[in-house]
């Protein structure tokens, strides 16, 4: 399609919380790291290089039982925490504010992708005595 010199009427929509449908025989907990998997479902955070992370889990999600697609959990973006901060060489500092953190599990971060084994949780915003806080932008 080539440019336009016409106006648009191009539509918006929030994008803070989005819903996606929960991959088979799972149960994600609310108020943790939330990934699509690579067949585009809901899971847990892990370590795996290969999520996509979305924000974090709004409720608590129950398809333990039904195929992929069967119930539907919504995942939030913007600021959140304190998240688990991984240990020793790779523990997130402050000095990290602004970098990349990747997931470890669903609760917890680090500083490095673990030899190419973590996908990416978020920016770190903050590092407290409590743990990280993150910006899930994807």
């Amino acid at each position: 399609m080539a440019a336009t010199a016409s106006d648009r009427n191009t539509k918006s929509r929030p994008g803070a919380r989005r819903a996606f449908g929960l991959a088979a025989n799972t149960f994600i907990p609310s108020g943790v790291i939330a990934c699509l998997n690579a067949a585009g479902n809901l899971v847990n955070g892990s370590t795996s290089a290969t999520l996509v992370c979305v924000g974090i889990s709004v409720a608590r999600y129950d398809n333990s039982t039904g195929a992929a697609g069967a119930i539907k959990g919504e995942a939030d973006r913007g600021v959140w925490g304190p998240f688990a901060n991984s240990a020793a060489a790779d523990q997130v500092a402050l000095a990290d504010i602004g970098n990349d953190c990747f997931i470890v599990d669903n609760q917890t971060v680090a500083k490095t992708n673990g030899g190419g084994t973590r996908s990416v949780a978020g920016k770190v915003h903050d590092v407290t005595p409590e743990g990280v806080w993150v910006h899930f932008t994807k």
